[in-house]
Parts: structure tokens; C-alpha cells; sequence
């Protein structure tokens, strides 16, 4: 008798298994097949960040090299790299210890400054996407929105060091890419 009610309950079973795989096979799918198909509702994927081009010169980026992103970032995985231009004319003196006392031997020069902004010029801006945890702290803090997401889903590779961003490099690419045409 047990071995009798032992089969109708694993048929049981069978059956309440089949009934929801067979709802769940009817209903449209929810995934994406790629590359049979693509996503189409980007305008909410945060991808790794890019650097936003200033609007009258898509080649050059809005940052002010202020380093805030660099700073906040909890897995380290931006790094900037900067200059600040030197102006020729502008008279050597000496660097002063404190307040009147020269350093013997040392030359100092003001830094270009536009009233009363430094100005910094943006050498190198690299992402270590292999680091990013994806916060957004760097897009949040950033005091000119010179920093987004980007939206490339489909990024791939091969290697830790294909994720080894230079995001001025990407972005002087993009802006000087030639437009394609089709005819």
C-alpha cells in the first residue's frame, strides 16, 4: 500500500511541476536572447562613466580638474592626471619659506589664473572598470556635470586591461569619429 501511495504522490508532484512550467513556457520571455536581439530601453542602464564634452567643442571635456571624483571615489579606481600652464611672462622670484625669507636657489612662478580660478589643464582622466563598483559617487559630486553614464551595454573583452579606460582619449575619439553616411 505504501509503495502504491508513494507513486500517486511523485505523479502528483509531476503533475503540479508540468502545470507551472507549462504557464511559464506560454508567458512572453523576459530576457534578452543577444544577439538575436538588443535592448531597447537604455535611458535608465548605468553603464561605467564618461567624461560630458563642453557644447561649443565636443572634443574637449566640462571637467575643471577639481579631483572631487578622484577623491570620493571607495574603490580608487580613477585617477587624474593635470597641469597647470606656465605663463612666460611672468617675473621669476624667489619661493618664500614664510612670510619675507626667500629659499636660497628657488624660482617661483604664479599660476595661470583667470580671475579667481586656477586654471588646470586635464592630461589624462583613466577608469579602472575592472575596480568600479558602479555608486555613482563620482557622477553625484561632480560641481559642473562634466561626468555620466555612459550607455554602452554591450562591452566586452578578453583581458583586465581592456577594461583600463583613458576617458579624455574615448572622448576626443567619439568627437572627431567621422559621421557615417548611408546612401
Amino acid at each position: 500500500m505504501t509503495t502504491i501511495r508513494k507513486t500517486l504522490n511523485g505523479l502528483w508532484s509531476l503533475i503540479v511541476g508540468l502545470k507551472v512550467t507549462g504557464k511559464e513556457f506560454c508567458k512572453p520571455w523576459l530576457t534578452v536572447h543577444y544577439p538575436r536581439q538588443e535592448v531597447n530601453n537604455l535611458n535608465t542602464y548605468r553603464g561605467h562613466i564618461e567624461l560630458v564634452s563642453l557644447s561649443d567643442d565636443p572634443g574637449k571635456p566640462k571637467c575643471v580638474v577639481c579631483r572631487r571624483c578622484e577623491e570620493i571615489c571607495p574603490s580608487d579606481c580613477i585617477r587624474i592626471e593635470m597641469h597647470t600652464p606656465e605663463e612666460s611672462h611672468l617675473p621669476d622670484r624667489p619661493l618664500m619659506l614664510i612670510s619675507g625669507v626667500p629659499l636660497a636657489g628657488s624660482v617661483a612662478k604664479d599660476p595661470l589664473c583667470e580671475g579667481d580660478k586656477l586654471l588646470r589643464v586635464l592630461d589624462g582622466f583613466y577608469l579602472n572598470y575592472n575596480m568600479c563598483s558602479l555608486c555613482g559617487l563620482c557622477v553625484q559630486n561632480c560641481p559642473v556635470s562634466s561626468l555620466t553614464f555612459s550607455q554602452e551595454v554591450y562591452l566586452a573583452g578578453q583581458k583586465r586591461s581592456d577594461f583600463e579606460f583613458d576617458l579624455l582619449q574615448r572622448l576626443q575619439e567619439d568627437a572627431y569619429k567621422p559621421i557615417k553616411s548611408y546612401h
